[in-house]
């Protein structure tokens, strides 16, 4: 049986407490509680719990939407530029995004499993599979590296950008000797 569409109050209040999700989660990660979102959303804890009936429910539709968007730039990037410049450019930008928002870095160090992921978060993966195919192929990026070690990479970009930041060392250095070893040998 199909759900009924949602009349337009409840799809405002949907979106409300998705925006304030995606700030509070962006900001704290999951340690945030879901009556503060509803707090910041302007509704009542039920609303909440109506759309999403766990934190993990609300979380997961955040970073569903953020991993849409990042595999649409993506997309963009293997259109405009060359390849290994859009290998290059995806894997900066979404270390450098993932630094501003706790709830990225969380799912991203997370997705380093050797399990194929689903739905959205598979095709941020897809994409970065299509990105680092078509590196290797114009030689821009090693021909030994492959999407388990991108995971790995990225995993370890995180932390490693985290690590330097608190060191007071400037934002994507840790990026950029990374991207280095994953060009190929000379």
């Amino acid at each position: 049986m199909a759900e009924k569409p949602l009349r337009a109050d409840a799809r405002r209040n949907r979106a409300r407490v998705l925006e304030a999700a995606e700030a509070a989660f962006s900001a704290e990660g999951m340690a945030v509680p879901l009556d503060e979102i509803a707090r910041r959303a302007g509704v009542g804890a039920g609303t909440v719990y109506r759309h999403f009936p766990t934190k993990e429910a609300l979380f997961e539709a955040v970073i569903h939407d953020r991993f849409r968007r990042l595999a649409e730039d993506a997309q963009a990037l293997a259109e405009t530029r060359r390849p290994g410049q859009a290998f290059h450019a995806f894997l900066a930008r979404v270390v450098e995004q993932a630094m501003l928002n706790k709830a990225l870095c969380d799912a991203l160090e997370t997705a380093g499993s050797p399990v194929k992921p689903q739905g959205v978060e598979g095709d941020i993966w897809d994409a970065f599979g299509a990105l680092l195919a078509a590196a290797q192929r114009d030689g821009a990026v090693r021909a030994d590296i492959d999407l388990f070690d991108l995971r790995a990479v990225l995993s370890g970009a995180l932390t490693m950008e985290r690590h330097v930041r608190e060191g007071g060392r400037p934002a994507g250095r840790m990026t950029e000797i990374l991207l280095d070893a994953l060009r190929p040998r000379s």
